[in-house]
């Protein structure tokens, strides 16, 4: 990487400065930083090293800086690829990169362990049609499997599939009592309406509510009537699932059901474990009388036993009904491989394994790092997983696994408006309900994207609309922060301008059309010989265009896909400002290949972003 060379060679320079001058010892916090000066005559990147040296070294940081850049000028390898470097006050040293060296050198990504990385991400209640909410963590899940693959891991993507929890319950007490005659295109949208009637029915009927804790045992026992009938619900839906997923180019290796974890004896050799270890006991008074809960690792007093965020986390209920969080727990000692058990698997859809009661062996978990992309709501169970972990004694397991934690997605309220919610309290944004019945599946709004878009195009060759719709969408989830609610909106998911997945898109189809007329006209675009003076517009590109390893290798560590939207749209903007300013074709000589050749290494350049994001390549739009 780019950055990685400079910050080596500084590093180098540094060592040969200090060890010039005795007594003197670099402290354990030194680290060198490099950024890239938002004003481009200060150089391509600059480095404030000789300030955080000058009480160590108890020099002046002008003469530190100007003992490392003699240093620097001594590498040749350095030297080749600086052509100039600057000593400014109070003690900046700025970088200014030979670019037709950076163009005939191959910067790769730091080599990897051969680690195997499991991702889990979607993972939807298996009781109705899946909504936008549920999209954002798949597209989020989807970009980090892309990601890691791209810097060089081995990546297994998990969907966990909870078929033994209350949203499924519901639903099957739902279909036994609600009464619906009401045209539905699928099977999941029906149990959209059944699951919001049966919440309705639930505060007019407590004998309801009975009848789900009825259910909820026999889904966890098995081979009962109403167990079979929650097991062809779940199925069916999680077919619509992955179906719908698949359009977007979500895809997974391994569906888990959460009933495979209980029934193949998972969590009866996690208990085990745990009741080995002092965090985890049967309270035997008190509100929880009869449960087994794992201790938090604080002295804290609580107030209320029975509150979400209680010191005592209940792993199994006083009636034995296991907790999500004691599924959960179970779960990742197997994708650790810490478990004596496995499943055993057969083939669900296409390429997609589930695990299942009778099936063959396979090679899946055995992780090295997990990364589980849950909601900020599941941030506490997350936690108590980690501290299951590390009480019983696997730390290097607990500090590998990452959980990616994101905001919710709301509507706007003009998005609320056209699902019929009243707005009239002027809110900035409307949340969605499950339980009511509110939400845009997302059947229903690639539908709706696509009708936007197909309505207000020209042109309709290339890409289809619904291709641009569902470009539109991931794009729209993913370039949020991760912290981020993301209040969702219709026009400004399909904007032409700004960050938008159809800028990008229309970017990139843009200077593939340059490359083609080009290469009409017999120029190949092929690194100059001889780089003239850069435009203030080619420099900006070509300089932006050099941080892509960087961007990508700091997105892997950081595991956040805005970043790599971020990128995505400074690099078409800056592709889209060269355009305008430099004539491409026009141009001759030099000049001509020059520009050629930047517009193809931008084309691949954003090829490989808009890959990673999960977004189509477009010949035209």
């Amino acid at each position: 990487m780019l950055s990685q060379f400079i910050i080596t060679g500084i590093e180098k320079a540094v060592q040969q400065v200090v060890s010039c001058i005795e007594e003197v010892k670099l402290p354990d916090s030194f680290q060198v930083k490099i950024e890239q000066p938002v004003n481009m005559e200060h150089g391509d990147y600059s480095t404030n090293i000789a300030m955080q040296l000058a009480k160590p070294l108890r020099k002046t940081p002008i003469l530190i800086a100007e003992q490392i850049k003699t240093e620097l000028e001594r590498d040749e390898a350095f030297s080749m690829l600086i052509h100039r470097i600057e000593v400014v006050p109070p003690g900046f040293i700025n970088f200014h990169i030979h670019w037709p060296s950076w163009a005939h050198m191959k910067f790769e990504l730091p080599p990897l362990s051969k680690n195997k990385v499991v991702i889990e991400h979607t993972s939807i209640n298996p009781n109705k049609s899946a909504h936008i909410g549920h999209l954002r963590n798949s597209c989020i899940g989807d970009t980090l499997v892309r990601l890691m693959r791209k810097i060089g891991y081995k990546v297994e993507v998990h969907n966990y599939i909870d078929d033994l929890g209350n949203q499924l319950a519901d639903t099957v007490v739902g279909i036994q009592n609600i009464s619906l005659s009401k045209d539905h295109l699928r099977f999941g949208d029906y149990c959209w309406d059944i699951y919001a009637a049966i919440n309705k029915a639930y505060q007019n009927d407590p004998e309801l509510v009975k009848q789900r804790t009825e259910v909820l045992h026999a889904l966890e026992e098995g081979n009962h009537n109403l167990s079979w009938i929650g097991l062809l619900v779940a199925e069916r839906i999680v077919r619509e699932h992955i179906e719908e997923m698949k359009q977007f180019g979500i895809e997974y290796d391994l569906l888990v059901w959460e009933s495979s974890i209980v029934r193949e004896g998972f969590w009866d050799t996690a208990f085990e474990l745990l009741k080995q270890t002092s965090l985890f006991h049967q309270e035997t008074e008190g509100k929880l009388a009869g449960c087994w809960v794992l201790k938090q690792s604080t002295n804290e007093p609580s107030d209320d036993h029975e509150a979400e965020h209680s010191i005592d986390k209940v792993l199994v209920r006083s009636n034995g009904i296991l907790t999500y969080t004691a599924k959960d727990i179970a779960y990742h000692l197997w994708k650790y491989g810490l478990l004596q058990n496995d499943f055993v698997y057969k083939k669900f859809t296409g390429d997609v394994w589930t695990t299942v009661s009778h099936g063959e062996h396979q090679s899946f978990g055995q992780a090295d790092t997990v990364i589980n992309v849950i909601d900020y709501r599941q941030q506490y169970p997350q936690m108590m997983v980690k501290q299951a972990l590390e009480g019983l004694g696997f730390t290097k397991e607990a500090e590998k696994l990452r959980h990616v934690s994101y905001g919710v997605v709301s509507l706007s309220p003009s998005a609320a408006s056209d699902l019929g919610i009243d707005t009239s309290d002027g809110k900035s944004s409307y949340a969605m309900s499950g339980r009511q019945g509110i939400g845009i599946k997302v059947t229903e709004l690639i539908q709706r994207m696509e009708d936007v878009i197909e309505d207000s195009r020209s042109d309709k060759n290339g890409l289809s609309s619904r291709e641009i719709a569902i470009a539109s969408i991931r794009y729209y989830l993913l370039r949020f922060a991760l912290q981020t609610e993301v209040v969702f909106d219709l026009k400004q998911a399909t904007e032409i301008s700004g960050n938008t997945g159809v800028y990008l898109l229309y970017s990139y189809a843009r200077a593939l059309s340059v490359l083609n007329k080009a290469q009409d006209k017999g120029v190949i675009p092929l690194v100059p010989e001889q780089f003239p003076n850069l435009e203030k517009a080619e420099h900006a590109l070509l300089r932006h265009i050099s941080t892509w390893h960087d961007l990508l290798y700091a997105a892997s560590k950081e595991l956040t896909p805005s970043s790599l939207c971020n990128y995505a749209y400074e690099l078409a903007s800056l592709f889209n400002n060269f355009y305008a300013a430099c004539p491409i074709l026009k141009s001759e000589g030099d000049v001509l290949h020059l520009r050629v050749w930047l517009t193809s290494i931008y084309k691949d350049t954003l090829g490989e972003a808009l890959e990673v994001l999960g977004l189509p390549t477009p010949s035209r739009m």
